[in-house]
């Protein structure tokens, strides 16, 4: 995981968290660790901090700031209460395209251990701003994955590379892990991961990338990034095994989910490209239907 400045010393100088705790919690190779079978060839090293930028501590940057109190909670894609170990392991064989861990591995103590220290005097059930990747308009169209590829060509390649393979940061390995992530290809996130979505993904383009960018100062208009999203999300990655069995009320089910099954009639290309809202109409019928209430007016 991706070193913080500062702020860990400071609590820590103050005895309110564990030395043994921040020292694990600060060792960037424990996501590496975990996701990279000993000795396997192929395995896909990556870091948290591709996707949690700052460490976790960015605003609409997928921040882990406040999360452990958070746990445990239901979640939809399971259709069952989960512990924060399983969400992190939904991580481990979704966004990082690797294995789970066990609960009491080292890797998964720092891990819990540094969401616990970056939830720090955040009560149980606080809302904090900045989480997640924002929400930025949506399109009355679907995302456009050819106007992506010129949008792509002049904003995303000196990072991601022409063919979305990121840059390495070690060469002919991967065992360092990445500079910038790859998009697409054999190591990327997989298609169950939470990236795979447009909704997520474009909104995490429009308040972060290129590098640097952050909410208060976007440089990729809402259109550039829907389309861009559209364009990457379009391309090969691995494929996740069992994705029939997500979200087993098919009324939970993200609109942006990009696999089936669905429940309201809508074929998987508006599920991966938009446009939304129509299908957001039919799932509100739906839901209003199965309760026995009125259907509510179209938005």
């Amino acid at each position: 995981m991706a070193r913080w400045a500062g702020g860990a010393d400071k609590l820590r100088a103050r005895g309110q968290v564990r030395p043994a705790d921040l020292d694990r919690a600060r060792d960037r190779r424990a996501p590496e660790r975990c996701c990279r079978p000993p000795g396997a060839a192929g395995a896909r090293p990556h870091l948290c901090g591709n996707c949690h930028l700052q460490a976790g501590t960015k605003k609409f940057g997928i921040p882990l700031f406040g999360l452990f109190g958070k746990f445990p909670h239901y979640n939809a894609r399971l259709g069952a209460e989960i512990t924060i170990e399983e969400r992190l392991n939904a991580c481990m064989t979704r966004s990082m395209n690797g294995r789970p861990l066990p609960a009491g591995a080292p890797e998964m103590q720092a891990l819990v251990a540094y969401i616990k220290f970056l939830s720090t005097g955040v009560a149980p059930g606080q809302l904090l701003p900045g989480m997640g990747t924002g929400n930025m308009p949506e399109l009355d169209r679907a995302a456009d994955s050819a106007r992506g590829a010129a949008s792509y060509a002049s904003t995303c390649v000196a990072c991601h590379g022409p063919d979305g393979a990121g840059i390495r940061r070690s060469l002919p390995t991967t065992d360092l892990g990445y500079m910038m992530p790859p998009l697409w290809g054999n190591d990327s996130f997989n298609d169950g991961a939470g990236m795979a979505r447009l909704i997520t993904a474009a909104n995490f383009l429009h308040f972060n990338m290129p590098h640097g960018v952050d909410y208060l100062n976007p440089q990729l208009s809402p259109e550039q990034a829907w389309d861009i999203a559209a364009y990457f999300l379009s391309q090969p990655r691995p494929h996740k095994a069992g994705l029939d069995k997500d979200f087993p009320d098919l009324l939970e089910k993200p609109v942006d989910a990009p696999y089936g099954p669905y429940a309201d009639g809508f074929s998987e290309q508006q599920h991966k490209y938009g446009p939304f809202a129509p299908i957001r109409a039919a799932i509100a019928k739906l839901k209003a239907e199965k309760a026995g209430g009125p259907t509510p007016p179209p938005r």
